[in-house]
């Protein structure tokens, strides 16, 4: 039996979104997906790491990077992303654009979702009817564009689906992921989110979310357009910077400074509730250090060095504050 191998940004609904989607779409115009086995491969944006390495794609009859960093491979057969970081050269361009002439390859900077992005391309390249995603595909895209009516809904969750997400960040390893996948395939998204197992999964989750909440705000700190946070004193394995933007909403900036037991790393956004337009590109400020992401939202992975990530972290505060 054929198989289909797909990178997608893990731990991350839409990278998850996007895996169903591509799934989808893949089944229905490839012809060497129909049938074949899927299995899912999260990747993660550590230190040093520009893309995904091709050894996962090995035997694979068909393969996808999907929300992340382009690699470089002849063994890549599909690609969407949106970051504006998406490729590291010219070089890496270049290869993009004979996938993309071969009509595999799709990029939109402009998207605010890769899922949104592979949704739209199903419909107007390939006449592929994804109507019952519909929901998927608009909480991907408010999700991954922060596009919520206020910054509360993000911090408070009580949204069934922001409890899902939750899970996701937390949790949401090569196992859970291809479980979901498989259930938002035939499910609508409303309906799993309320399933008995990952409602039990949220409960810990919340009990370590409202202390986080309460952390951030007791290391807040107003810096003309920032509001600054340094969370290095413990390991952070997420940050939610919504609770900046609820508590601050005039300022147009946030700068997060967090921890995991192997790296450092920044976190950087714009408000978009603060009334004021934003004058700096976030991912060309992450990626003078390593990074990347949207012109609205950024990170920038770091080796655990405390010392150096306290320093990058003041740069970018001082740059968006000029």
């Amino acid at each position: 039996m054929t198989s289909v191998v797909v990178a997608t940004h893990g731990h991350c609904f839409d990278g998850m979104a996007s895996a169903v989607l591509f799934t989808h779409l893949a089944r229905e115009v490839d012809e060497l997906a129909k049938g074949a086995t899927v299995s899912y491969k999260g990747q993660a944006y550590d230190p040093g790491k520009n893309g995904v390495d091709p050894r996962i794609f090995a035997g694979a009859a068909v393969t996808a990077i999907l929300d992340f960093r382009y690699t470089p491979t002849d063994a890549l057969t599909w690609y969407f992303d949106h970051h504006a970081s998406a490729f590291p050269t010219e070089a890496d361009r270049a290869h993009f654009e004979v996938l993309a002439g071969k009509g595999r390859g799709f990029y939109d900077a402009k998207c605010g979702s890769c899922t949104k992005l592979i949704a739209r391309i199903a419909v107007e390249k390939f006449s592929v009817d994804i109507s019952r995603f519909d929901e998927l595909v608009r909480w991907a895209d408010m999700i991954d564009s922060a596009s919520f009516p206020s910054p509360e809904l993000a911090v408070e969750r009580r949204e069934p689906v922001m409890k899902l997400l939750a899970v996701i960040e937390q949790q949401g390893d090569d196992r859970l992921l291809s479980d979901l996948v498989a259930r938002l395939s035939r499910r609508p998204i409303a309906e799993v989110a309320a399933d008995v197992d990952l409602v039990e999964r949220y409960a810990p989750i919340d009990a370590l979310h409202q202390a986080q909440v309460q952390r951030i705000r007791a290391h807040e700190e107003r810096r003309g357009p920032v509001v600054f946070v340094d969370l290095l004193d413990a390991v952070t394995e997420t940050v939610t910077k919504f609770v900046t933007y609820a508590d601050v909403p005039d300022a147009p900036y946030s700068v997060v400074l967090s921890r995991t037991e192997k790296r450092c790393k920044i976190s950087v956004g714009y408000n978009p509730w603060c009334g004021s337009p934003r004058a700096h590109d976030i991912s060309k400020i992450c990626e003078r250090f390593g990074g990347g992401g949207h012109a609205v939202v950024g990170a920038i992975a770091l080796a655990p060095d405390l010392e150096r990530c306290r320093q990058i972290g003041a740069e970018i505060v001082a740059e968006l504050s000029r």
